[in-house]
């Protein structure tokens, strides 16, 4: 054998050692195996690649200082926390900041921020059921309020009806979160949800004159803060609506930093020895400010004369005000967008409160942000994305009817390819914000408030809805823009944007708080390194630090290693066969997720939160991993039913190539310093040939669209929880006729159909050829009434409004 033969052969061997010690290497990162694990690892390759004993010794020596933590914090993490503070690496967080993020806790997000999400404790996860008194509330008051309701005349009119009004306040719809003992009713975050929902399919002014003094307000902020004495007075009459309340947060130049708000009051001893506050503001944007008798405020208090001993700037402060009280000004009302539910200014100039007045009194003076931060934390996870799935719930309804009443070519528009796209479009959202929804609603009845959870579920519901009613007003073309009290969703297109905007711009929602916010909190360590470093605890920070430094290490391993088998070596719960993939490819992307977000957290230190386009694909990816495990978490609390199976594959599918495209977009965008040349062009390269996913087929939406079209339990399934009236007068109602009585007379017409196409019949329109196939005995006679009784109910279902002069203008009643 010669020297070539001998030198190939050895080069041959290396490679082959090399490679099975990287692949050894990667599966103990993937194992998340102990660091002694690694010692040996690490001594055994060196020993076998023939190193020199001192650079063994050597070594040897620097692992036994790791795995030894008083060693390492002393020698290695201190050189470590001082490199830190030179070169400010660690981000600064303001005190608003950080009452943000010590408001709530986390919850799933941290699994799925973790890179090993555990999928079998996610699946368990409780899914929250009404209580016989909540489903009577829903079959009961609930419904007979939508019964009440004629939302074309609050729309002309543009306000909501006294004997409206006065049946909200007896059904104590305004007390729905307050406690039995102080005369409301109780209910769970599900029941919330549930009435917000059904009420959003029949009326938004009424929903939201409902919704707002259930959200974050004078209510929860007493249940939670407010003194004995505070509560036992003031929540039985806001149960009973003796009292109308609002919240005054936003105004002019304080919208979705809210934390920069500038009213003011000061504090000061009066003449008789009280203490009492000078209060002035300026607020905008405030649900039922014109209406109300109780006014919430955020203002910052200060205290220059430190009565309370708490300094002068004693910070964001929450009070209850009497809108009688000399100085308050309420009465106008802005127009928002036309939807006619009261949304106002209110101002205040010297008015003077006692300083019990302050919600929690003088001990809660100075903690409103935090009131506020810890109230949000749950409230962003009910209302909005109650009343965006209500809507698409409708949308869905409306269209699928829709879909086969009305006819073009002499085929129903729902079976065209064009209209089965935006439809199918519509019933997978319609599935995705209920199993969102409902996954969600079971933490918050668990007394858990993840805030990076519910800002996910608000804005990504929201932009879901508003998605839902564009194709919605595709599908219905002139019925959609046909104002009338015919038009089932202009309301809705139009008030979408409110949605959009109102609790956190969603804008700002997806870039500041979902990922710039869960960048810390749903991390395991980063939040942790921060305040050891805070604080000056050196232990502290070398637990953090270090097993900062072994998350990177195993997300690294279990990226590469999961990408290489596309999932495959990746364990799944016990679910049905054909979501094992999905559970795989959502431990794949969690594991590639956890590895950018700690090269981009580790490269850009404190200006990733700056990093607006960034922290926006961030949020992407980790939204749409929660939307795909809520997803997967209702097919399986539900039974597997087979007749989902299309809108499962389809939202999955979907939520895998949005995933996709946020990893596309990182790996283009992050200009991490020495490494932008590999990101962008070696792994975006592999990912976009390996992808984790893509839309789902054609079959899919033929599947859902064709399941909406038909008089099914999956429809009503789909579909349910919202006010369907059975009157025909009802365009709702009218249309639900049509959509029956058409379907049912599609059986006679293919038998007209086949006996053209058979030549027993002659080429004709099939309503020109309804006698001679009575006569011929092709169809029956109750069949023949049947197609007649479609072709009236058709008519009548397609017609929209029309008016007159007068009513057009106002000057006489079009309802």
């Amino acid at each position: 054998m010669d020297t070539a033969q001998l030198h190939g052969i050895f080069l041959e061997n290396l490679c082959l050692s090399l490679f099975l010690s990287v692949f050894a290497l990667l599966v103990i990162g993937y194992l998340s195996s102990p660091l002694f694990i690694w010692t040996i690892a690490g001594a055994i390759l060196f020993y076998g690649f023939g190193a020199p004993e001192w650079l063994l010794a050597a070594y040897i020596v620097i692992m036994v200082i790791f795995n030894i933590p008083p060693l390492r914090a002393n020698l290695v993490s201190s050189l470590v926390v001082a490199l830190f503070k030179k070169f400010e690496f660690i981000p600064k967080i303001s005190e608003t900041e950080r009452t943000a993020l010590e408001a709530g806790v986390v919850w799933v997000e941290k699994d799925l921020f973790s890179g090993k999400p555990d999928f079998q404790k996610i699946m368990a996860e409780s899914y929250p059921q009404l209580t016989p008194e909540e489903k009577a509330f829903l079959e009961g008051p609930v419904e007979k309020l939508c019964q009440m309701v004629n939302p074309w005349k609050i729309w002309k009119t543009r306000d909501i009806p006294e004997d409206v009004w006065a049946f909200i306040k007896k059904e104590k719809f305004l007390g729905m979160i307050i406690p039995k003992e102080y005369g409301g009713l109780g209910f769970s975050a599900l029941c919330h949800s549930e009435v917000i929902m059904k009420l959003s399919s029949r009326s938004l002014p009424v929903t939201i004159s409902v919704m707002v003094p259930n959200s974050l307000g004078p209510a929860e902020l007493l249940i939670h803060y407010g003194t004995d004495e505070q509560k036992k007075y003031l929540l039985p009459r806001l149960a009973r609506g003796e009292e109308m309340p609002c919240f005054g947060l936003t105004e002019p130049m304080a919208g979705s930093d809210a934390g920069s708000i500038t009213s003011s009051g000061v504090l000061f001893k009066g003449t008789d020895g009280k203490l009492y506050i000078k209060l002035n503001w300026n607020k905008r944007w405030i649900t039922l400010a014109a209406i109300s008798s109780l006014i919430g405020l955020a203002f910052r208090l200060r205290d220059p004369e430190n009565l309370l001993g708490k300094g002068e700037d004693i910070g964001i402060t929450c009070a209850l005000i009497p809108a009688t009280t000399p100085g308050v000004v309420i009465g106008r009302r802005h127009d928002p967008l036309t939807i006619p539910f009261h949304n106002c200014p209110t101002q205040g100039k010297d008015v003077v409160i006692p300083l019990d007045a302050v919600v929690g009194g003088a001990s809660g003076c100075g903690l409103g942000w935090h009131m506020l931060m810890d109230c949000l934390s749950a409230g962003r996870g009910i209302s909005l994305p109650a009343q965006s799935t209500g809507g698409a719930k409708l949308v869905a309804r409306v269209v699928s009817a829709h879909g086969i009443v009305r006819r073009q070519f002499g085929v129903s528009i729902g079976r065209f390819e064009g209209v089965e796209e935006p439809m199918a479009r519509i019933g997978a959202a319609t599935y995705a914000l209920e199993a969102m929804r409902k996954f969600t609603l079971g933490a918050l009845d668990k007394g858990i408030k993840p805030p990076v959870i519910t800002a996910m579920q608000k804005y990504y519901s929201t932009e879901m809805g508003r998605k839902v009613i564009n194709d919605g007003m595709d599908i219905m073309g002139g019925a959609g823009i046909s104002l009338g009290s015919r038009n089932l969703l202009a309301e809705i297109y139009i008030a979408t944007p409110i949605g959009i905007t109102v609790e956190g711009a969603n804008i700002l929602t997806r870039t500041l708080i979902v990922f710039g916010q869960g960048a810390l909190r749903a991390h395991p360590y980063a939040y942790e390194e921060v305040r050891s470093l805070e604080s000056n605890d050196l232990r502290r920070f070398d637990r953090a630090f270090w097993g900062h430094v072994g998350h990177v290490i195993r997300n690294t391993c279990r990226s590469i290693l999961l990408s290489l088998t596309r999932g495959y070596i990746a364990t799944a719960p016990n679910c049905h066969p054909q979501m094992r993939r999905y559970f795989r490819r959502l431990q794949w992307s969690s594991a590639t997720f956890a590895i950018m977000a700690d090269i981009a957290m580790g490269s850009l230190g404190g200006a990733l939160k700056l990093r607006e386009k960034i922290t926006g694909r961030f949020a992407d990816i980790l939204a749409h991993m929660y939307i795909a495990s809520s997803v997967l978490r209702r097919f399986e609390y539900e039974g597997r039913k087979e007749e989902d199976l299309p809108l499962v594959h389809y939202n999955l599918k979907l939520c895998m190539a949005e995933i996709q495209k946020g990893f596309d977009g990182l790996f283009d965008n992050l200009k991490v310093p020495g490494l932008r040349w590999f990101l962008k062009g070696w792994v975006g390269a592999w990912s976009r040939i390996n992808s984790i996913g893509s839309q789902a087929s054609d079959g899919y939406s033929h599947l859902i669209s064709r399941a909406m079209l038909e008089d099914s339990e999956a429809r009503e399934r789909l579909t349910s929880g919202i006010h369907i009236p059975k009157s025909r007068e009802e365009q709702l109602g009218r249309l639900e006729h049509a959509f029956r009585i058409v379907l049912q007379a599609e059986g006679a017409e293919k038998k007209i159909k086949k006996a053209i196409r058979d030549k027993v019949l002659p080429k004709k329109k099939v309503h020109e050829l309804l006698e001679e196939a009575r006569s011929k005995n092709i169809i029956t006679e109750e069949e023949l009434k049947l197609v007649r009784d479609a072709d009236g109910v058709r008519y009548d279902a397609i017609l929209v409004d029309d008016f007159d002069e007068d009513q057009f203008h106002g000057r006489s009643p079009s309802y």
